[in-house]
């Protein structure tokens, strides 16, 4: 199988969801099959080399890929979902978005004390959204082990927020 420039499969689509941003759209990625299954292996691969228990993927896009990275690397999914949308007991996190603010639940008995995990989302932005989650994962015991992403977008500076998380990007603008 040729490696596919994954890059060349991300769509940008200016001033959306307000002006002035320039979304990463990846829905060209997922629909290309070896692209998307590309993408997903080499996730996967490098989660697993992390020895997870869970990847926990953020809504709604790090659901997409999240439950595929888990199922390749041999581990159980945690979604974390907007408020409402899980059944009780549940924690949640407010944080802020490079355009706005957002909230984020878990199922407060999906992370046992002492779990591995890996946290994937499908953009690194401001940082904002991990390191909610990832503040729950530690709230709840668990312990995050990496974070991943497809794309990094570095002028944002979302790394430095993150920066006691083992962290890789497939794509990086």
């Amino acid at each position: 199988m040729s490696v596919i420039d994954l890059r060349s499969k991300i769509r940008e689509v200016p001033d959306f969801p307000t002006p002035g941003v320039g979304f990463k759209d990846i829905t060209p990625l997922l629909l290309d099959p070896s692209a998307l299954q590309q993408a997903v292996t080499q996730l996967a691969d490098w989660s697993r080399e992390r020895e997870p228990d869970l990847v926990l993927g953020a809504e709604a896009r790090g659901f997409i890929l999240g439950a595929a990275i888990a199922c390749e690397a041999g581990c159980g999914f945690v979604p974390a979902r907007r408020p409402g949308k899980l059944p009780p007991e549940t924690v949640s996190a407010t944080y802020m978005l490079e355009y706005g603010q957002n909230a984020l639940e878990l199922n407060s008995h999906a992370i046992v004390k002492g779990a591995r995990v890996v946290i994937h989302d499908d953009v690194l932005a401001t940082g904002g959204t991990v390191e909610a989650i990832g503040g729950l994962v530690e709230q709840l015991g668990g312990v995050v082990v990496g974070v991943c992403f497809v794309i990094e977008l570095s002028f944002l500076g979302g790394r430095r927020r993150l920066e006691k998380y083992d962290l890789f990007p497939l794509i990086t603008y």
